[in-house]
């Protein structure tokens, strides 16, 4: 897979239902993961953790709901994410990217088990690096 760069969206809750309008507007298959398939009791084990649609016309859109504990803000509801399985590529895009910015999550393996991270880069703007550990 070639490294891919795509919007993703968040949501106050209302993810599933926002996604799955996206699909009845673009088409193609939407996965969806909730917090609760990866550990998270209570109120946020049905929210969506990780959305993904593939459309037929190639666009890739991502979302999720805002995470226990982080403020779901009007207006910030965008991030830019970069991911596939070029590593070195991708982690070069990190180390730039999060230089002079702030870090939110450090690159590393995560629970789902590819290597992510998550920063604002020095103008504002929020990015999220996925390395793909393959199938």
């Amino acid at each position: 897979m070639v490294s891919r760069l795509n919007p993703y969206l968040n949501f106050p809750g209302t993810a599933r239902e926002a996604m799955e309008f996206y699909q009845r507007v673009f088409g193609g298959e939407l996965a969806v993961n909730t917090y609760g398939e990866y550990g998270e009791p209570g109120e946020y084990a049905d929210r969506i953790m990780h959305a993904q649609l593939e459309t037929p016309s190639g666009f890739t859109l991502m979302g999720a709901d805002t995470p226990p504990g982080v403020a779901y803000r009007a207006g910030d509801t965008i991030t830019v994410s970069l991911s596939g399985d070029d590593a070195d590529e991708l982690r070069g895009y990190w180390e730039r990217l999060s230089e002079g910015g702030t870090v939110s999550v450090p690159l590393e393996k995560q629970m789902w088990g590819d290597e992510f991270g998550a920063c604002v880069d020095r103008f504002g703007v929020p990015w999220m690096v996925n390395i793909s550990q393959g199938a």
